[in-house]
């Protein structure tokens, strides 16, 4: 099994890696501006578990096939620019409602920004390349390989979700300071024109 030095500098890695931002954390920070705690938690897990998918994609035929095929990862990673730019733009359309007649909002059915959390990560290509150079460095062949993958993956989706909740508690204490209409329409187009811009960057990315 691995060692514990080398699970520290797994989770290390993992930590800086969940931390950056990225089309999962302003999708975190939109949401706990625009809506309640509960809302941004359930994007919070459809990120986690498109991970949780991406890492199980990572060791098949379908990781290896978008590895391989210069075809196969174009299409995918056009369908996630396109997805993201989608978001931003909705973003910058999105009504402003003041935070104190916002109750309508925070009625969001919960399963539709667990999909939306799911999908961003789904059609990033970019995750499976990162499993699949990290993972190796970590598993010991002559071991239980299912038993390592399992705590690896799972340490990382726990990893998204500590410091994704951490990101929201810390967004939530600054909310009212953006109960503004323009506070929260400038919040909106940030949030936006940042998703535009992931979605382009992607669309530029090579393997």
């Amino acid at each position: 099994m691995m060692t514990l030095d080398n699970f520290l500098i797994y989770l290390l890695i993992s930590a800086i890696t969940v931390a950056s931002p990225g089309p999962g954390v302003i999708l975190t920070l939109s949401n706990i501006i625009r809506y309640n705690f509960l809302v941004t938690f359930s994007g919070i897990l459809g990120i986690a578990t498109g991970i949780f998918i991406v890492s199980l994609l990572s060791i098949t035929s379908i990781g290896i096939l978008l590895a391989s095929s210069a075809t196969a990862f174009t299409i995918v990673k056009f369908i996630g620019a396109a997805y993201l730019i989608y978001l931003g733009i909705k973003l910058w359309r999105a009504p402003i409602t003041p935070l104190s007649l916002n109750k309508k909002a925070n009625k969001q059915p919960l399963s539709k920004h667990f999909i939306e959390g799911l999908t961003i990560t789904l059609l990033n290509p970019k995750p499976i390349f990162f499993f699949m150079s990290l993972f190796p460095q970590f598993i010991n062949l002559s071991k239980n390989y299912a038993l390592q993958f399992g705590y690896l993956t799972l340490s990382f989706c726990g990893l998204i979700i500590l410091i994704h909740t951490l990101y929201a508690l810390s967004a939530h204490a600054a909310k009212q300071c953006l109960s503004s209409n323009k506070g929260r329409k400038n919040i909106n187009r940030a949030s936006g024109s940042a998703f535009i811009l992931f979605g382009v960057a992607l669309g530029y990315t090579n393997k």
